[in-house]
């Protein structure tokens, strides 16, 4: 399966509003493991960028100035997300920015869900762990994600760290590999093997009473099925019973 983490930035909170994306950042895995095929791309608004949408991220509009804008890559990144399934924190504030760029080439671009499926991150976090905070920074921590990078918001940085929250909350491997080095094969978590030397386990005895009625179990199942019971065919019966 073929899925892709995917963040953007923004020029604010509302693409009703007129505000655009500035940042597009995704990284791609298959089955669960990274590729490093990513996408990343800073883009001109062709506006201003709010002050307090640039407090978060540090995009500013000079330096956006001379970067592409939407219409530039939209084929390439269409192209990119086609047949995948997006994973996405808060997928709606992102779906709904990509769909107004979209919009804005056309109706025959029509949405991202056109393209691909797209999953919410954070909903499956609500499920997960209901009433408890479920930010991407409070499940970083939660995981044991490495979040110290994260001074400021940044598309492919917190697609990255969306990755590796993703794959601990879905499956148990929180760190990611290119190569898959350590990993079994089909991209599990490395086998724990125990030490040879860890004291056998205990293993308690039936008493009496449990041995007869095992025995009456056994005596009932024959009687039923006209025939010798298959725990007695494969060596069990009373000395087993007693194992």
């Amino acid at each position: 399966m073929r899925q892709i983490l995917l963040d953007t930035e923004t020029t604010g909170m509302d693409p009703a509003e007129g505000h655009r994306i500035i940042e597009i950042g995704c990284v791609e895995l298959e089955r669960r493991r990274l590729t490093g095929n990513n996408f990343h791309e800073y883009l001109n608004p062709d506006r201003a960028v709010d002050e307090g949408a640039e407090n978060v991220h540090g995009l500013s509009n000079r330096f956006l100035a001379d970067k592409p804008r939407f219409a530039d890559i939209a084929r390439r990144f269409v192209d990119y997300v086609r047949d995948a399934e997006l994973i996405i924190h808060n997928a709606p504030f992102d779906v709904g920015f990509i769909d107004a760029e979209l919009a804005r080439l056309g109706p025959a671009w029509g949405q991202l869900e056109d393209y691909c499926t797209v999953t919410d991150s954070l909903q499956l976090a609500r499920r997960m762990h209901p009433g408890q905070r479920c930010s991407l920074d409070a499940l970083c921590k939660r995981y044991g994600v490495d979040g110290s990078r994260r001074e400021l918001h940044g598309a492919l940085l917190d697609s990255e760290l969306l990755a590796e929250v993703y794959l601990a909350m879905t499956g148990g491997q929180g760190k990611l590999s290119l190569d898959g080095e350590g990993l079994e094969p089909g991209g599990a978590e490395p086998i724990q093997r125990l030490s040879p030397e860890r004291p056998r386990l205990r293993v308690p005895e039936s008493g009496e009473l449990e041995r007869e009625a095992h025995e009456q179990l056994l005596q009932r199942i024959e009687a039923t099925c006209a025939g010798p019971a298959l725990w007695r065919r494969a060596g069990g019966g009373e000395e087993a019973a007693g194992s």
